[in-house]
């Protein structure tokens, strides 16, 4: 049964694949219908507010548009993923080995499917706000939905290349000024190369424990066959078999998808396909947050830093952007 939080907070929960999925849904005051939004996170452990354990501070930026959509008359619904929130822990022992790209989409199918059900949501008018690897996701289950079909798309943080080529870029430019980083970059290519290959990787143990611990993420026995299907999947590709009204929103202050590499693809593709639109905003970084410092005086650890710390707040371009592009 759903559970009343707040005066517009309803907590809500579904089943992906005997996992149950916990949620925040929240509606405007009105008996509706109105239209809806479903928030699909970005990587890792992250939480439907789109909080981490991985990052410093609880000001996650999903439960911040939650606020400014359903005062635009949106209903909305954030989750925590199945390896994220309370019950994370009980989850992974569940679910070691099993992590896939459809248990990713049955998470999503199953808040949509939720959503729709609703008395008080427009089926026809129900939308996904995604976050960097949740574009992919919300893609997956555009092309594939067995379930109610989505009005559209909205992928912020989108990256336009293949996942392991931006993650190799990320560690690229994270080394770039660390002495000796271009063997330690040849060491870390070297086991992913293995891992895509099938074979045994060996971690080096004299690499630094952050690339170590990326190495194991990808390739540890818990996240497959997860994390190679993550690692060749190709927003480019997906982006042409998709028939509903795309935007794809780039912060020109994100360090993680870099706009000047992405865009160029991204552009092309525009070009062909006209229910996709591309914007930018001049200030936000890779959580739609305001990053009003120049980057050249700013490390990846300084930014990443203040992604849900309690003085980050949206970006106000990023949000117009959003809200124009679901009122048109």
């Amino acid at each position: 049964m759903p559970v009343q939080n707040s005066a517009n907070d309803i907590l809500v929960s579904w089943l992906a694949d005997e996992i149950e999925i916990n949620a925040t849904l929240t509606r405007p005051v009105g008996e509706g219908p109105f239209p809806a939004v479903i928030m699909v996170a970005g990587s890792g452990p992250t939480d439907r507010n789109w909080n981490t354990p991985l990052l410093p501070g609880t000001n996650g930026s999903a439960a911040l548009l939650a606020q400014v959509l359903t005062q635009a008359g949106f209903v909305t619904l954030r989750y925590d993923k199945s390896a994220a929130g309370p019950q994370s822990k009980e989850n992974l022992m569940r679910l070691m080995g099993k992590i896939s790209m459809h248990s990713h989409l049955a998470e999503l199918a199953g808040g949509v499917k939720l959503l729709a059900g609703r008395d008080d949501v427009d089926s026809r008018r129900m939308f996904a706000l995604t976050n960097s690897e949740g574009c992919i996701h919300a893609l997956n289950y555009q092309i594939q939905a067995a379930g109610p079909r989505l009005a559209g798309l909205l992928l912020t943080s989108a990256p336009a290349r293949p996942v392991g080529i931006v993650a190799h870029s990320q560690i690229a430019a994270q080394l770039a000024a660390v002495p000796g980083g271009e063997q330690i970059l040849a060491a870390y290519d070297a086991a992913i190369q293995d891992f895509q290959a099938g074979r045994e990787v060996k971690i080096d143990p004299s690499l630094p424990e952050g690339i170590r611990n990326v190495i194991l993420s990808v390739t540890a026995p818990i996240n497959q066959p997860f994390a190679r299907e993550l690692w060749l999947a190709d927003v480019a590709e997906l982006l042409p078999q998709i028939d509903s009204p795309v935007l794809i929103l780039l912060g020109k202050k994100d360090i993680q998808v870099v706009w000047e590499i992405d865009s160029p693809i991204f552009e092309e593709l525009v070009k062909t396909l006209p229910d996709v639109k591309l914007a930018y905003a001049d200030n936000a970084n890779h959580v739609l947050k305001n990053e009003p410092r120049p980057l050249s005086e700013l490390t990846m650890t300084d930014i990443m830093a203040s992604y849900n710390a309690d003085t980050s707040r949206l970006d106000d371009q990023a949000v117009e952007f959003i809200l124009a592009w679901l009122e048109r």
